[in-house]
């Protein structure tokens, strides 16, 4: 007889935090979700081999507040936020099926905006939008619309991604500014009295990690899109599973000045804030400055930076160094401080 999964989840029910990406989410899947299944892949994708053939296949679901906001839409990020992360697993972007639930009383004209901005960032990221599925539920269950995805890529064989490749010394590549995406919904909103001049960065970084990957392929650890918990929760996560600690250089983080002041004055760090059109790759050093070149050289890249390194004590922590030399343990993200953001 299958012994039955030894669960480890303790909450008595399910609040917002557990959805933020952050230690709630990861005790909600590591300890109840993870178990019952029979421990699927925490990765960003699953890896499959289909007659000699590898390929990603990701899912993801969107339920962000507003639809719309500077720079994007729901219909986007349910695109992108796809590709991204076949893209991080190393796989050319293929296919989507696309789930729509739609609440009653939502505008015909909303919905067709949406179906019109998923099938133009399809085609501006390469994909074909596949199938489907439509569900209607009743007024006041679901703000309007969510969207749920799959997608599936192929793996570029020349890569094989995995926290336990990661070695000490090997370089933090980020490949722009953080914090905008999270940052623009949050002001969206308009329940602060904060303004700026920011936008989304949702877009697919499929062309970016072509390039990383055309040039660094051989010196490529592993990669990951900073969504929901940002850099911070990311990097503390591969820490934890590569058992080395990640020493960042906080005055070579790219950071808007309007990010950095929003997040100042709300009490918030940057390095765990969502970011939709942005990715961290592990580069062994004697390739990092290769793969900076040859993503620097795609229109979107410019910013990239090397922010940190991989050292081997204290094991599964982060840190920031300042440029006067203090430090910071920078831990992964806790609550849930902008629900509903992806």
């Amino acid at each position: 007889m299958t012994k039955p999964p030894i669960i480890r989840f303790k909450d008595a029910q399910i609040e917002l935090a557990h959805g933020a990406g952050g230690k709630a989410s990861r005790r909600l899947v590591e300890g109840l979700i993870a178990p019952i299944l029979g421990n699927p892949t925490l990765e960003d994708a699953a890896l499959l081999s289909l007659s000699g053939t590898s390929l990603a296949f990701t899912a993801d679901s969107f339920v962000v507040k507003p639809l719309r906001f500077p720079g994007g839409s729901i219909g986007e990020l349910a695109v992108n936020g796809t590709v991204n992360d076949l893209a991080v697993s190393g796989a050319r972007p293929l296919a989507l099926l696309s789930t729509l639930i739609l609440e009653a009383g939502l505008s015909v004209q909303t919905l067709q905006g949406e179906l019109e901005a998923i099938q133009r960032t399809a085609q501006t990221a390469g994909v074909q939008v596949v199938g489907g599925d439509t569900k209607v539920v009743e007024h006041g269950k679901a703000d309007g619309l969510y969207i749920s995805t799959s997608g599936i890529g192929l793996v570029d064989s020349r890569v094989s991604l995995s926290a336990t490749s990661v070695r000490p010394g090997d370089r933090v590549l980020l490949s722009g500014p953080i914090g905008d995406h999270g940052i623009t919904i949050l002001l969206a909103r308009g329940e602060l009295d904060l303004e700026a001049d920011l936008k989304s960065d949702t877009r697919s970084v499929w062309p970016l990690v072509e390039a990383l990957i055309q040039s660094a392929a051989p010196g490529l650890r592993w990669m990951r899109d900073p969504t929901r918990g940002g850099v911070a929760t990311a990097l503390n996560e591969l820490a934890k599973e590569a058992r080395l600690a990640f020493k960042l250089y906080e005055d070579r983080v790219p950071i808007r000045d309007e990010v950095r002041g929003a997040c100042e004055i709300l009490g918030l760090d940057p390095l765990h804030i969502a970011n939709e059109g942005q990715f961290i790759a592990i580069v062994a050093p004697e390739y990092i400055e290769v793969a900076l070149e040859a993503v620097r050289a795609v229109p979107g890249g410019e910013e990239a930076t090397l922010i940190g390194e991989a050292v081997e004590n204290p094991a599964g922590v982060v840190y920031t160094v300042s440029g006067y030399g203090s430090s910071r343990v920078v831990d992964m993200l806790v609550g849930d401080p902008l629900p509903r953001i992806c």
